[in-house]
């Protein structure tokens, strides 16, 4: 079982940058592919970037690739989201997962956050 809170959502001007974290509990963390998805009103979930257990390998979604980095600290059960140069289509609520597998876009999540709202104003 593993327990996703994620935190650092707010509200930026167009430009700017927002970090993200989530913390995780449980002590088989290490052993979860993790990732961000977001949802925008009216709209499905989408997701967002993606990175295995050790780090070694990312991805992301075309809308963010360049502008937001994944990261992962396995000794603090946390993953983090650097999002740099924000526009005001990345408003949203932005959801932490974890998956037993890693795979491109993060298919399989066993595991979700309760969200941190992400509001860009133009």
């Amino acid at each position: 079982q593993v327990q996703l809170v994620e935190s650092g959502g707010g509200l930026v001007q167009a430009g700017g940058s927002l970090r993200l974290s989530c913390a995780a509990s449980g002590r088989t963390f290490s052993r979860y592919a993790m990732g961000w998805f977001r949802q925008a009103p009216g709209k499905k979930r989408e997701f967002v970037a993606a990175i295995n257990w050790s780090g070694g390998s990312t991805d992301y979604a075309d809308s963010v690739k360049g502008r937001f980095t994944i990261s992962r600290d396995n000794a603090k059960n946390s993953v983090l989201v650097h999002m740099n140069s924000l526009k005001p289509e990345d408003t949203a609520v932005y959801y932490c997962a974890a998956a037993p597998v890693y795979t491109p876009r993060l298919l399989e999540v066993r595991y979700w956050g309760q969200g941190t709202q992400v509001t860009v104003s133009s």
